[in-house]
């Protein structure tokens, strides 16, 4: 009986131990959850939700899209920051919670540049600044002069206070030494239709939501907010090419999880991320909403952006003196 014993307990530890390294090398071997800071129905989790039908095919898993929306983004953000780093709860981050909130909330949960361990980049959506036909300006140099010489009589749409369409006037009017003043909305939707009806004369928004307007004439379009020029409207310079070096606005996306992932876990998610969007029919996805592919996609240059976009709008928001709570 001892004999039977001990044979017993070797072959429940050895079982064990292939239990435990089964499951380690096995990784996922449950349902991944990819949490949007947003509620549902938006391009951010619309965004998602194609990512995580593909991710599927590439992890074994079924990837499932949580919608924890919330003060900008940062419930959902720092409930992944709060998560157990075992590569089960990821977050789709973009520019507010992953970059600007930090500076713009006094009390926020987590940090964007150390409460994560970056994933993927994916990419950005580009904005562009747009003005009702009624403003005297066609392009860059002429709306700057025309704003200078009418301090205050300019005004540009947001979709809310803090929100990068709020941010992108104060930098333009900072960089172009304007007064051009700022009226928030709730939305993208009522901004731009007060700007259609002349409420206001302009508008940084995303390019994707604004095309039907300037091809109809509703909309006269300035230059793009962004780095590069867009492949929608490829004669249109960027703001940078007519006077304002490193003017770059566009709101990026990218895939996050708790610190402390496991880097075999990050490398495997890193990879299946990449093959999802390098996938034809998630592409085409992507590019039909407007989203310029990030170049750069290791974890690394995932990180050293985000140091760099907190930065960048951390100054911005200092020197506005802005703040939400």
């Amino acid at each position: 009986m001892p004999r039977m014993t001990l044979r017993r307990l070797g072959a429940a530890l050895a079982l064990g131990a292939c239990l435990i390294g089964g499951a380690q090398a096995a990784y996922p071997d449950h349902p991944v959850t990819l949490v949007v800071p947003f509620p549902p129905g938006g391009p951010t989790d619309a965004m998602a939700r194609r990512l995580a039908e593909g991710l599927k095919d590439q992890l074994g898993q079924t990837v499932v899209v949580e919608n924890r929306g919330g003060a900008g983004g940062n419930i959902g953000a720092e409930y992944v920051a709060r998560a157990k780093p075992d590569g089960y709860t990821l977050l789709f981050g973009t520019s507010g919670p992953l970059a600007i909130n930090v500076s713009l909330y006094k009390n926020q949960g987590y940090d964007p540049r150390t409460s994560f361990t970056p994933i993927v980049r994916i990419g950005h959506l580009p904005n562009i600044l747009v003005v009702h036909p009624s403003v005297p300006a066609h392009n860059e140099q002429e709306l700057i002069a025309y704003a200078r010489s009418h301090p205050e009589q300019l005004s540009y749409a947001s979709s809310g206070n803090g929100a990068s369409s709020h941010l992108a006037g104060v930098l333009f009017n900072n960089m172009a030494q304007t007064r051009i003043l700022h009226v928030p909305y709730k939305g993208t939707g009522p901004a731009l239709n007060d700007l259609v009806g002349g409420q206001v004369s302009m508008s940084f928004t995303d390019i994707l939501t604004a095309l039907p307007f300037v091809q109809s004439g509703k909309l006269r379009p300035i230059g793009l907010a962004s780095a590069e020029r867009s492949a929608s409207l490829p004669d249109l310079p960027t703001l940078a090419e007519q006077g304002l070096p490193g003017y770059d606005v566009s709101v990026f996306f990218g895939i996050v999880a708790p610190k402390g992932t496991p880097p075999e876990i990050v490398d495997k998610l890193n990879k299946a991320f990449i093959n999802t969007l390098d996938s034809a029919a998630v592409n085409e996805t992507l590019t039909r909403q407007g989203i310029v592919p990030a170049k750069e996609r290791s974890p690394q240059a995932l990180q050293t952006f985000i140091n760099e976009e907190v930065d960048k709008w951390g100054k911005v928001i200092h020197e506005a003196n802005i703040s939400i709570d």
